[in-house]
């Protein structure tokens, strides 16, 4: 049995509690400390889940403390992720990796010379549907993909989420924030990305945040909410997004993949679980399953349904590669990648024009249930 390796969470806004309670559950891991910004948040997580409560520069130099989850906020990604690896710790950042190009640069060249580890979410690709959806592809049984659609539209995070401001702000926005899940599962079932075209509005200039102490508040919306993409893949796929913050209701699916013999219907990528269905070239839908642990419901969403949560499962992977001297799932030319395609989305949409790719990566390896079944405690 491998040694626990000790995670230190620097961050402590609502994300750190659904780590915290979840990063228990895989066997490579252990949570030893949290630091942050908020004394008083610190304080407050830090005695909730019996973990000690640092400082930053305590966390940075503790000998018991091997990697770093970055759960700050997107803006302060870089600054935090070059602080841990200059500190010589591996590090596992929070969506989005970084927020500019040059920066996941930098931190490549940095780990290098390290000889560290770096690691983001998303992880939820490795969810129970969406590695059987990649099985279904690799077998070939809908053929030859030509093309997909996602969609990620809702009416933005201010209805609940008690301090939204930053979502709307550059650095935020559907792309950046939520577009990472859709995208990462793309790729891990496609392959890269070799071009981008898109095209973005804003349709409200402000928001009225709906829940918490802040309830009522206005606040002024300074990034594009409304993004449609079209990304032609180095396969020759042509895959269409939307990901907008100004749609009340709509009738798509999260994700559809188009191949030469038949569909895919994959549940929202934002997830670990869900519904798959493979449509054949006869016209029959049949609902797919199989034996994933990260495919059980393990949790309840906010209106109280059973839901599949595996968040941490890719520091898991991170931790266990870091052991068996292997790349991880969720590696830093992955998460590049992503940002690469982002970000082009968006310089897409000012420059409206076509924005060729400039990264590549290699799709991850396909998650098995046994391997899943390895990350977890017995």
């Amino acid at each position: 049995m491998m040694a626990e390796i000790g995670v230190g969470i620097i961050g402590c806004g609502n994300i750190s509690t659904s780590y915290m309670k979840l990063i228990p559950s895989f066997a490579a891991l252990e949570v030893r400390a949290i630091a942050g910004r908020n004394c008083q948040k610190v304080d407050a997580q830090a005695s909730r889940f019996g973990v000690v409560a640092m400082s930053v520069g305590e966390m940075l130099s503790a000998p018991g403390i091997d990697v770093i989850l970055n759960l700050t906020p997107p803006n302060a990604h870089f600054d935090i992720t070059k602080m841990v690896l200059e500190a010589g710790k591996h590090c596992y950042s929070e969506k989005p990796f970084v927020l500019a190009l040059e920066d996941g640069f930098a931190l490549r060249d940095l780990a290098e010379s390290k000889g560290l580890l770096v690691g983001s979410a998303p992880d939820t690709f490795m969810g129970g549907a969406h590695q059987l959806a990649r099985s279904v592809l690799d077998a070939g049984q809908i053929g030859a993909v030509t093309g997909a659609t996602a969609h990620v539209m809702s009416h933005g995070m201010e209805r609940w989420h008690p301090n939204p401001d930053f979502f709307f702000q550059p650095g935020g926005g559907p792309v950046l924030d939520i577009a990472p899940y859709y995208l990462a599962n793309l790729v891990q079932l496609l392959g890269p990305v070799r071009a981008v075209s898109a095209m973005a509005s804003t349709a409200f200039t402000s928001r009225t945040i709906g829940s918490g102490p802040r309830q009522g508040e206005v606040i002024p919306v300074s990034t594009p909410t409304n993004i449609h993409a079209i990304m032609e893949f180095r396969t020759g796929a042509l895959v269409t997004i939307g990901a907008s913050w100004d749609v009340w209701a709509h009738d798509h699916r999260p994700m559809e993949i188009y191949g030469k013999a038949g569909s895919l219907f994959l549940p929202d990528p934002n997830f670990f679980g869900g519904e798959l269905i493979l449509s054949k070239q006869d016209g029959s839908r049949a609902q797919l399953s199989w034996d994933h642990p990260f495919g059980n419901n393990n949790s309840e969403d906010n209106s109280g349904n059973p839901r599949a949560n595996y968040r941490g499962a890719g520091l898991a992977d991170m931790a266990m590669a870091v052991a068996e001297g292997r790349p991880h799932r969720t590696s830093l030319e992955f998460a590049l990648h992503i940002v690469d395609v982002m970000t082009s989305i968006l310089r897409s949409c000012e420059k409206r024009d076509w924005i060729e790719i400039g990264t590549s990566c290699e799709r991850p390896p396909m998650l098995s249930p046994q391997q899943a079944r390895a990350l977890l405690r017995a």
